[in-house]
């Protein structure tokens, strides 16, 4: 089981390689929104609204799936990720979520190779 501070400590860890990588430290909206864009290849000088939310519920999908979350069905015509929803998110607190999520978002990365 890893431990709160391990995780904190990789958590910096990742922060600081995207500040080398993009020169400024990213929140969590902004990391998702990133694995959105790598996995769906999308990039465009303006992003709307929702297709921001779209990219982040693709990362979403996309790092919760190895844990079972949900499972990846296809692309659809416009090159777009669709994923089913194998089981429920268990209710947490938010800090619960937050290092729930900062885990997959590790291992999303660490899975890549970065």
């Amino acid at each position: 089981m890893i431990t709160g501070d391990d995780l904190q400590q990789r958590w910096w860890n990742l922060e600081a390689k995207l500040v080398e990588r993009f020169g400024k430290k990213p929140d969590m909206e902004a990391v998702l929104f990133l694995i959105g864009m790598q996995e769906t290849g999308f990039i465009k000088q303006k992003i709307t609204k929702e297709q921001k939310q779209d990219l982040m519920h693709v990362a979403i999908c996309t790092i919760l799936s190895p844990s079972g979350y949900y499972e990846f069905e296809g692309k659809d015509a416009d090159g777009w990720p669709h994923f089913k929803q194998l089981k429920e998110h268990k209710a947490m607190l938010l800090h619960e979520q937050e290092n729930f999520l900062k885990d997959h978002i590790l291992f999303y990365f660490e899975q890549q190779g970065f």
